[in-house]
Parts: structure tokens; C-alpha cells; sequence
């Protein structure tokens, strides 16, 4: 019995060891392909290998999964990896960057600001992480305040694989050479990609602005090896690209080449004399003016990780200058790639993984100074041209703000993707309604109703007037320039009318100012205007007068200003001023007596406010048209309600009489107005 016992426990044991063996077998070769950037081959190995690798293995095991599963832009499977190798107490601080990382890429904000803090508390590096809690912020404030630009997928170009780095081809824009790994490139599939090689393709636009099925450059650029991230001359007559040759079956430097056209094609490409065997170089971009070519290196004499360099062309020799770095403002200890420039050489587009962004690349834009440095500090052109993916490789079609980009954010069909851009114009209206206030001595009967043919003027603080009728349903729309402030007033006439008044409306006391200035979002302006209907006789409050007296009281004053700023907004009319008296009195005497208080009302109105006295009629109507009969006076039971029942009798009403006044000596009209109902002006049309 204890024979067997002990020939068991020996089978185990060898059984064990066996096991063991293989395990850290798998493990070295799952190790070797990670070593090798093969991460989709690693990842599975490690699958594979970590149920039976040592106990001390895991939590590094889980660490690798999780970078390669970054390098694969699997993210969610690399937070699940990073987060498991700290379960496993991981005890390198660079697990707590990771997992920040993957962590801001699928936008998950406030977790990957405390892993960035995690980070430094476990003694990494106070920069970088300092850096990415800033990069969060920022990121949430952009994608919660995004920039006008609108993207597309350019699902008519793009594959499966990746398809990136777009050039245009010729001065019309029209011919598009980009970067693919899609179906029929040349060459053997990449191990650690899992796609194909990549090379140089090119699409055009049709005259209905469709792109064509992509074609795959001449064997003189595409070829069985990597090519990519090409720049087209401005004259079109060279091809500027990055080349990764391979040597025994082993990656050499990739480098700068540069290929002329010959007729209708491309000649034979050549390596650029200031490529080097040591380190790698690429994605050249040509200024203009074809004096100076910029490209990516990790060249010595830079800032950290891959950097940007220039070059200048010496004509007298026929050939390229020396590297020179962007500079401090562009280039940083992590990478900065994909160089573009601007038609006029002034801005340089590039991407970067260091300054303050929303995810692993950022596009960012550096501007020349006079002296052609990039020495001001560079901008981020944040959300939606960023996003919390790789954003690089941006080009404008011209002075125009619209152009394409690369990006792997979700919504492409593929790894990497070309995406279009557009900037839409600003866009600012005002529109608003002409509305009756109603009748208020008979319960603003009226009120609310749709006021036409009211003159609604709009002035600009850039000297444009512009006047347009309320159309039959009382609105009026007015297209806005972009940084003008404006003046809203209304104008009435007689034929400014509703269904329940028909005599025409007062103008109102309304004006409204709106302006464009400083507003970088377009904007639908509302304003409505409230406008009093004329009736027979309307009634000025409180201009009441003393028994057998035409001076005007303090509050009287009141209303009359109140019927100046009627006169004001209605220039075209003349009004009446017609006075009361009570019943008391002779006939002949309450007649001289009420005109006498009418006249006191237009003597205030033309002495005191500068009313034109041919817009104003004084009359006095005595006691023929008493608002309190005697016969309701008389059932008053006290001297002093009595005597307030004849007062309501003294007072000054005003009608309108015509609509058509029109001053001799007010200013004509300034140049530049443009009347008319709902009509675009000059300059909309020049807009469209």
C-alpha cells in the first residue's frame, strides 16, 4: 500500500513538472510575439497560457494582454486586462497609465482622471500624469461644447482595412491619393497588424460629386513592401512618401521617397539623401511653394518619442538641406506625426499623443510667426474634428473650411478611416409677429390677433436699413449678417390691420436691439411687437381739468407724453385733441372752454416735445358728449361723489385723423435701404 501511494505521488509529481514545463514554454513564445508587436498572435497565446502559468506570472500576464489589446484598439478588452493585473497586485505604476488611457478613450472621464491620480500616488511620472487629468477636462468640455463642423465617413472610399493619410492630387481638389491595407494591395499580410501591407491608392470626383472605386498607384510607388502617407506636389509633378523596405526578411528603416511624373504616370521612386539607416522617417508633406518638406523622425537632436523636421531645398545645389526640429511649441517627449501644411505655409496641421487632447492622437495646428518659426503655442481643434480615438492626417481644400481627416472613432468600416469635414456658414435670422393688444375699455376684445402690413425697420450698426411688411399672417423673417448689432422698430398705417379692427393699429413703443457680435453658433432671433388698435376716441387718462379751468394739472403731463411717443412711432399721422366739459355752465362758455383745454394739450405737445403743429387738430366738443348723464350724477348721495362723477366729464380724448402726413423738411431716406415685403436683399442673394 505504501508502495503504491509513493509510485502515485511520483506520477504526479513528473506529471506536474511536465506541465510546468510546457507552460513556461507557451508562456516564452507568447512572450516572443509580444516582444515582436505580434499583439493579436499574444493576445491569444496568453489566452492560452494563463490558466496554467505560475501564480506570480498572472498579474503580468494580465498587464500584456492589456497593452496589446490597446495596440489592437480592442479597449474595452484592455481595460478588463489592466484592471485584473491590479486585482493581481501589479506592482509597476504603468498599469495605473494604461488603464487611464483605454479609459479616456472610450470617453469614460472622471475614472480615467482617478487612475491618472492613481498613477502619480504609485510614484509615476507627475508630468504625465498631471498632463492626462488636464487632457480629461479639457476633453469633457469640448465634446459638451463642440465646434460647427460637420463629419462624414466617406463610406464611398473606405474599406474594411484601414484606409488613411489622403492627399489632394490636383489643384481643383477633385483627386484624392490615400493610404490603404484594403483588398488587392501588394505584399504579405503583417503579423502583428493582422492586414496586409499598405500602399498608395487613389479616387476622383465625378462631375455629380461621387468618388470613384479607388485604384492602387503604379508599381513605381506601390509595391510588395509598405508604402504610405503621401504627399502630392501643389504643381502635381512629384510624389513625395513614406517607403519601409525589407531586408532578409527583416524590417529595415522606413524612409522618405520621392517619385517624378513621367507623361500620364509615376517615375521610378528615390530615397532622400537625408533619410539615415539608424533611425525611421516619414510622412513628408511638401509647402506650396516646393521650397520646404516636412516629415516625422525620432532623429537625434529632438524633444522625446517621434518629432517633427524640415527641410529646405537648395536650388544652387539641386538638392535637400539638413533636418531642422519644429521647435519646443510643436514637438514634446511623446509624438508628434503626420504633417501637413496649409496652401499659404503659414499654419502646420500635425497630430500628437502629448499636448492636451481628447484621446490617443489629436490634431493640432501650429501657426509661422514672421520669422517662419512655429514658436506660439499650438491648438487643439478639439470636438468633433478630435475625438477620444486617433484623429491625424488633416488636409483643406484651400482657403476653405472643409477638407478630410483620418480617425478610427466608432461609426467607420474599417481600422482607420477617412472622414470629410465642413464648416457651415453662420447663420442668423429674426422673425417675429405683429399682435394686436385689444380693445382695453372693452376687455381687449382682440387681443393676440395677427396684425398685417405693419413696417417692421431694421437698421445695422454696418449702416444697412432694411424695411418689410408683416405678411397677411402678421410675420416678417430677416436674414442677419454675422458681427452686426441691429435696431428694431414697426411703423403703421391705416392698412395696418386684423380682423376685429379695421382702422389700423398704433405702432409700438417697442425697440429692440439684437446683435451678432462675438456669437460663433448660428441663431433664430424672436421678436414680436404688441401694436394698440385705433378705435373711435381713445381716452387719455388723467388729463382731467379743474371746474371752469383749461390749465393743464402735473399728471396731465403724464399722458401727453404718453400720446408724444404715439406721435414718435407713428410719424405719418395727424390727431386730434378733442376736450370735454360737464354738464354745468352755459352751452356757449363749456364750448370756448373746451376748446381752450384742447388747445392747452397741443401747446404742450408742439411748445414742450417739438410735435409739428400741422400733425396736431385742437377741438372742443363742450358738453355734448357726456360719459356720465346727469340723471346718474344726481342719485349720488354725497357733494364730494357728485363733483368726482362731473370730473370723469372733463377730459381729452385724441383720435386719428389720417395717416398720410408727411414732413417737408425730415431727412430723406440714407442710401443703402432696402424696402420691400419679405424680400432677400443684395447681399442674401450674394450669400447663398
Amino acid at each position: 500500500m505504501k508502495n503504491t501511494l509513493k509510485i502515485t505521488l511520483t506520477l504526479a509529481a513528473v506529471t506536474t513538472l511536465a506541465t510546468t514545463g510546457l507552460s513556461q514554454k507557451a508562456l516564452k513564445k507568447a512572450d516572443a510575439s509580444f516582444d515582436a508587436k505580434q499583439y493579436y498572435k499574444a493576445v491569444t497565446m496568453y489566452k492560452q497560457v494563463y490558466a496554467s502559468a505560475p501564480k506570480d506570472k498572472k498579474a503580468l500576464i494580465m498587464f500584456k494582454s492589456g497593452v496589446a489589446s490597446q495596440e489592437i484598439n480592442d479597449y474595452k478588452s484592455a481595460e478588463s486586462y489592466f484592471q485584473k493585473a491590479i486585482a493581481g497586485n501589479f506592482d509597476d505604476p504603468t498599469v495605473y497609465l494604461k488603464l487611464a488611457e483605454v479609459l479616456k478613450v472610450q470617453m469614460k472621464y472622471p475614472e480615467a482622471i482617478v487612475e491618472y491620480k492613481n498613477y502619480k500616488t504609485k510614484g509615476g511620472d507627475a508630468k504625465r500624469a498631471d498632463l492626462g487629468v488636464k487632457s480629461c477636462e479639457l476633453a469633457q468640455q469640448w465634446k459638451d461644447t463642440p465646434q460647427r463642423y460637420k463629419i462624414e465617413n466617406m463610406a464611398l472610399i473606405n474599406s474594411k482595412e484601414s484606409d488613411f493619410a489622403p492627399t489632394f492630387s490636383d489643384k481643383k481638389y477633385q483627386t484624392i491619393t490615400f493610404t490603404s491595407r484594403r483588398e488587392g494591395a501588394l505584399g504579405a499580410a503583417e503579423v502583428n497588424l493582422g492586414t496586409n501591407h499598405s500602399d498608395l491608392w487613389e479616387t476622383k470626383m465625378d462631375k455629380n460629386g461621387k468618388w470613384s472605386t479607388p485604384t492602387i498607384l503604379p508599381p513605381s510607388i506601390s509595391t510588395p513592401v509598405n508604402e504610405g502617407a503621401g504627399w502630392i506636389s501643389k504643381k502635381g509633378d512629384m510624389i513625395f512618401f513614406t517607403r519601409c523596405p525589407e531586408e532578409s526578411n527583416k524590417q529595415a528603416k522606413c524612409g522618405v521617397y520621392m517619385a517624378k511624373k513621367q507623361g500620364s504616370t509615376w517615375g521610378n521612386a528615390e530615397r532622400l539623401p537625408f533619410n539615415n539607416d539608424t533611425v525611421n522617417f516619414g510622412h513628408p508633406c511638401l509647402r506650396a511653394d516646393g521650397k520646404v518638406l516636412f516629415f516625422t523622425s525620432r532623429k537625434s537632436g529632438g524633444y522625446g518619442g517621434l518629432d517633427i523636421w524640415s527641410c529646405t531645398f537648395d536650388v544652387k545645389s539641386n538638392t535637400w538641406g539638413q533636418p531642422v526640429n519644429a521647435g519646443p511649441a510643436v514637438n514634446t517627449e511623446g509624438n508628434e506625426m503626420y504633417p501637413t501644411i496649409s496652401d499659404d505655409g503659414k499654419k502646420l496641421y500635425f497630430s500628437s499623443d502629448f499636448h492636451p487632447g481628447m484621446g490617443g492622437l489629436d490634431i493640432f495646428v501650429a501657426e509661422a510667426g514672421a520669422d517662419g518659426k512655429f514658436s506660439k503655442a499650438v491648438e487643439n481643434l478639439k470636438y468633433p474634428i478630435n475625438s477620444s480615438f486617433d484623429d491625424f492626417s488633416i488636409i483643406f481644400e484651400g482657403k476653405k473650411q472643409r477638407g478630410f481627416f483620418t480617425s478610427n472613432r466608432d461609426g467607420g468600416k474599417g481600422s482607420d478611416d477617412i472622414w470629410s469635414f465642413n464648416l457651415p456658414p453662420l447663420t442668423f435670422n429674426v422673425k417675429g409677429l405683429g399682435l394686436s393688444a385689444g380693445d382695453e375699455l372693452q376687455g381687449f376684445k382682440g387681443k393676440g390677433e395677427l396684425v398685417s402690413n405693419v413696417k417692421v425697420k431694421i437698421v445695422g450698426s454696418d449702416g444697412t436699413i432694411n424695411e418689410y411688411n408683416t405678411s397677411k399672417d402678421g410675420s416678417y423673417n430677416f436674414k442677419l449678417k454675422e458681427k452686426v448689432t441691429y435696431t428694431i422698430t414697426t411703423e403703421t398705417s391705416k392698412q395696418s390691420t386684423s380682423p376685429t379692427f379695421t382702422m389700423g393699429y398704433l405702432a409700438s413703443k417697442d425697440t429692440r436691439v439684437i446683435t451678432t457680435v462675438g456669437l460663433d453658433k448660428s441663431k433664430d432671433f424672436i421678436a414680436d411687437f404688441e401694436l394698440k388698435p385705433v378705435v373711435p376716441k381713445i381716452r387719455m387718462p388723467k388729463i382731467l381739468y379743474d371746474l371752469g379751468k383749461a390749465t393743464l394739472r402735473p399728471e396731465a403731463k403724464d399722458s401727453l407724453n404718453f400720446l408724444f411717443e404715439v406721435m414718435k412711432n407713428n410719424p405719418s399721422t395727424v390727431i386730434e385733441l378733442s376736450s370735454h366739459t360737464d354738464s354745468r355752465g352755459k352751452a356757449v362758455s363749456n364750448m370756448t372752454l373746451s376748446a381752450a383745454r384742447a388747445q392747452s394739450c397741443v401747446d404742450y405737445l408742439v411748445k414742450d416735445k417739438g410735435i409739428n403743429p400741422d400733425r396736431l387738430k385742437a377741438k372742443g366738443y363742450g358738453a355734448t358728449m357726456l360719459l356720465i348723464k346727469d340723471d346718474v350724477i344726481g342719485k349720488a348721495k354725497t357733494k364730494q361723489e357728485k363733483e368726482a362723477l362731473h370730473e370723469v366729464n372733463r377730459r381729452t380724448d385724441f383720435s386719428i385723423l389720417s395717416w398720410d402726413f408727411v414732413d417737408p423738411n425730415a431727412p430723406k431716406t440714407p442710401s443703402g435701404t432696402k424696402p420691400g415685403g419679405n424680400k432677400k436683399t443684395d447681399d442674401e442673394e450674394d450669400d447663398e
